[in-house]
């Protein structure tokens, strides 16, 4: 209970500011469709454009580039561009996003626990 009650007393403080607060400018950015799956796929190794468009077939090219650009931005993932024609990029996850993966593994797992009776009380 110490980390709820950490995270419940840290929220009071940013009540004021709504678009200061830590959460939402954390939250607002990887809890987007695209953003959590890619930084999953890329946990194990660096990645490929295209490769990461085969790991998340749904996504289109467009959004996939959008994705990692802001990912990029963010601090989450490099990007390394090789010389050549066409350019071949590769993305991996830097050490800020490698940490996040490390605190979100208790939700991913709990996701995959609890994601058949969820997705079983929505049929009814």
């Amino acid at each position: 209970m110490t980390v709820i009650s950490t995270a419940t007393a840290r929220i009071g403080d940013w009540s004021g500011d709504l678009q200061a607060c830590p959460i939402r400018q954390v939250l607002d950015r990887i809890g987007d469709r695209w953003s959590l799956l890619l930084l999953l796929t890329l946990k194990d190794s660096p990645q490929r454009f295209n490769a990461l468009g085969r790991a998340v077939p749904d996504i289109s090219r467009r959004m996939l580039s959008t994705t990692l650009k802001t990912l990029e931005a963010d601090g989450l993932i490099w990007r390394s561009v090789e010389a050549t024609t066409p350019p071949a990029v590769t993305y991996g996850l830097t050490a800020r996003g490698l940490s996040l993966i490390v605190a979100l593994g208790p939700l991913v797992d709990w996701a995959f626990a609890n994601a058949p009776a969820i997705l079983s009380d929505r049929g009814r």
